[in-house]
């Protein structure tokens, strides 16, 4: 966890670890949270012939809180899904350098505009108070997943940035760690 924040000074890195601690520990919850409900239900559907009241909406709150906490995670540790076909073909250490620059620029710029279209939503939303949308049956506003979305994004982009920043301020050396070759058996 600490190689991405090592070149940093100040208070960024010890601000950044924690946040990442911060973020685990709500996936973590997050997850023990819906397993618990899952059991519970299962306990009161087929046991007793009941029903819990209302799960699937404090559900959807922890599923958009952990997916996107889940991908600002997998964006800091670089792990994120991608089809990267070209990484594997290119040789030459500039090369590979000046590409993942490109990749990661893209990225961010990406990043940049859903952490902006995921602030006018939050905005949005908030301005619409006090006829803002609830979820039907415990009136849970949908501020509060939302506002998981553009956390999600704004700690991806932030990840991303230090990344790039990184991948500039290194080198060619750099990109050549980054490539992820399967080791041979």
């Amino acid at each position: 966890m600490s190689s991405q924040t090592e070149p940093l000074s100040g208070p960024g890195p010890s601000v950044l670890r924690a946040m990442l601690k911060a973020m685990h520990f709500f996936i973590i919850l997050g997850g023990c949270i819906m397993a618990l409900t899952f059991f519970c239900v299962v306990i009161l559907r087929y046991g007793f012939n009941a029903d819990l009241f209302a799960y699937e909406e404090w559900l959807m709150v922890i599923a958009f809180w952990m997916i996107f906490l889940a991908s600002a995670v997998a964006s800091y540790r670089d792990v994120h899904i991608n089809a990267d076909i070209l990484g594997i073909m290119l040789k030459d250490p500039k090369t590979i350098h000046r590409r993942a620059i490109v990749v990661k620029a893209i990225e961010l710029v990406v990043l940049i505009y859903l952490t902006y279209l995921g602030f006018v939503m939050i905005r949005d939303e908030l301005a619409s108070y006090p006829m803002w949308q609830t979820s039907i049956a415990l009136k849970i506003p949908f501020v509060v997943p939302r506002l998981g979305i553009f956390v999600g994004f704004f700690m991806m982009t932030v990840f991303t940035a230090l990344q790039l920043s990184l991948l500039i301020q290194q080198g060619p050396q750099s990109a050549n760690q980054d490539e992820r070759v399967p080791e041979e058996e």
